[in-house]
Protein backbone atom coordinates (compact mmCIF):
# COMPACT_ATOMS: atom_id res chain seq x y z
CA UNK A 1 0.00 0.00 0.00
CA UNK A 2 1.52 3.23 -1.06
CA UNK A 3 0.45 6.76 -1.16
CA UNK A 4 -0.66 8.77 2.29
CA UNK A 5 0.65 11.91 0.20
CA UNK A 6 0.82 15.47 2.54
CA UNK A 7 1.90 18.67 0.82
CA UNK A 8 3.69 21.75 2.61
CA UNK A 9 3.82 24.97 1.43
CA UNK A 10 5.00 28.30 2.22
CA UNK A 11 5.88 31.61 0.58
CA UNK A 12 4.99 31.68 -3.58
CA UNK A 13 4.29 27.59 -2.68
CA UNK A 14 1.84 28.05 0.06
CA UNK A 15 -1.86 26.47 -1.23
CA UNK A 16 -5.25 26.32 -0.27
CA UNK A 17 -4.93 24.07 2.74
CA UNK A 18 -4.98 24.34 6.47
CA UNK A 19 -3.06 27.31 7.30
CA UNK A 20 -0.75 27.09 10.32
CA UNK A 21 1.64 30.48 11.35
CA UNK A 22 5.17 29.73 10.63
CA UNK A 23 8.33 30.89 12.36
CA UNK A 24 10.42 31.70 9.17
CA UNK A 25 6.88 33.41 6.97
CA UNK A 26 4.86 35.96 8.12
CA UNK A 27 1.93 34.35 5.87
CA UNK A 28 2.33 30.94 7.38
CA UNK A 29 2.28 27.65 6.02
CA UNK A 30 -0.62 25.88 3.94
CA UNK A 31 -0.84 22.03 5.10
CA UNK A 32 -2.50 19.59 2.64
CA UNK A 33 -3.52 16.01 4.29
CA UNK A 34 -5.80 13.56 5.29
CA UNK A 35 -6.21 13.43 9.43
CA UNK A 36 -4.90 9.56 9.51
CA UNK A 37 -1.69 8.20 11.53
CA UNK A 38 0.12 7.61 8.24
CA UNK A 39 -0.13 10.81 6.86
CA UNK A 40 0.57 12.64 10.31
CA UNK A 41 4.28 10.59 9.88
CA UNK A 42 4.65 12.05 6.70
CA UNK A 43 4.00 15.36 7.53
CA UNK A 44 6.18 15.43 10.39
CA UNK A 45 8.61 14.69 7.60
CA UNK A 46 7.72 17.50 5.47
CA UNK A 47 6.84 20.13 8.02
CA UNK A 48 10.59 19.45 9.53
CA UNK A 49 12.29 19.51 5.66
CA UNK A 50 10.80 22.18 5.15
CA UNK A 51 11.19 24.17 8.55
CA UNK A 52 14.84 23.67 7.94
CA UNK A 53 15.07 24.61 4.58
CA UNK A 54 14.13 28.03 5.75
CA UNK A 55 16.79 27.97 8.82
CA UNK A 56 19.39 26.45 6.38
CA UNK A 57 18.81 29.24 3.68
CA UNK A 58 19.02 31.65 5.95
CA UNK A 59 22.45 30.20 7.83
CA UNK A 60 23.87 30.52 4.24
CA UNK A 61 22.33 33.96 3.42
CA UNK A 62 20.05 32.31 0.17
CA UNK A 63 16.42 34.13 0.09
CA UNK A 64 13.46 31.71 -0.22
CA UNK A 65 10.43 33.28 -1.92
CA UNK A 66 8.64 29.82 -1.60
CA UNK A 67 9.18 26.00 -0.48
CA UNK A 68 6.72 23.10 -1.29
CA UNK A 69 8.06 19.94 0.17
CA UNK A 70 5.49 16.57 -0.79
CA UNK A 71 6.26 13.29 0.97
CA UNK A 72 4.47 10.20 0.42
CA UNK A 73 4.73 6.39 1.58
CA UNK A 74 3.59 3.10 2.12
CA UNK A 75 3.02 0.37 4.27
CA UNK A 76 2.65 -3.50 4.36
CA UNK A 77 -0.99 -4.25 3.86
CA UNK A 78 -0.23 -6.87 6.57
CA UNK A 79 1.80 -5.93 8.78
CA UNK A 80 1.29 -2.18 8.95
CA UNK A 81 5.17 -1.55 8.95
CA UNK A 82 6.46 1.48 7.28
CA UNK A 83 7.89 1.01 3.88
CA UNK A 84 9.91 4.11 3.85
CA UNK A 85 8.70 7.77 3.30
CA UNK A 86 10.06 9.83 0.00
CA UNK A 87 9.96 13.53 -0.23
CA UNK A 88 9.93 15.83 -3.13
CA UNK A 89 11.18 19.90 -2.81
CA UNK A 90 10.45 23.05 -4.91
CA UNK A 91 12.41 25.95 -4.62
CA UNK A 92 11.39 29.37 -5.63
CA UNK A 93 14.39 31.72 -4.66
CA UNK A 94 17.00 33.02 -7.01
CA UNK A 95 20.32 31.11 -5.52
CA UNK A 96 22.42 29.79 -8.24
CA UNK A 97 21.61 26.16 -9.11
CA UNK A 98 24.91 25.24 -7.29
CA UNK A 99 23.33 27.11 -3.72
CA UNK A 100 19.87 25.37 -3.92
CA UNK A 101 21.83 21.77 -4.73
CA UNK A 102 24.23 22.36 -1.50
CA UNK A 103 21.01 23.73 0.47
CA UNK A 104 18.75 20.45 -0.53
CA UNK A 105 21.91 18.27 0.22
CA UNK A 106 22.68 19.97 3.98
CA UNK A 107 18.79 20.38 4.60
CA UNK A 108 18.87 16.09 4.11
CA UNK A 109 21.50 15.75 6.23
CA UNK A 110 20.72 17.88 9.16
CA UNK A 111 16.81 17.64 9.32
CA UNK A 112 15.82 16.15 12.70
CA UNK A 113 12.39 14.18 12.33
CA UNK A 114 13.75 12.58 8.97
CA UNK A 115 17.22 11.69 10.48
CA UNK A 116 15.07 10.17 13.81
CA UNK A 117 12.89 8.25 11.61
CA UNK A 118 15.87 6.54 9.59
CA UNK A 119 17.34 5.95 12.88
CA UNK A 120 14.41 4.25 14.40
CA UNK A 121 12.66 5.20 18.11
CA UNK A 122 11.22 3.05 20.48
CA UNK A 123 7.63 4.01 21.19
CA UNK A 124 6.22 3.17 24.10
CA UNK A 125 2.80 3.78 25.46
CA UNK A 126 2.93 5.21 28.84
CA UNK A 127 0.67 4.09 31.81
Amino acid sequence: MDGFSVVVGAGSFRGDGVRFPHRWTDEGVSVEADFTGAHLLHLAAAGCVLNDLYREAQQLGLVLNGVRVTASGGFDSATWVSTGITYGIELDSTASEEERTALVARVDEVAEIPRAIRAGAPVQRRD
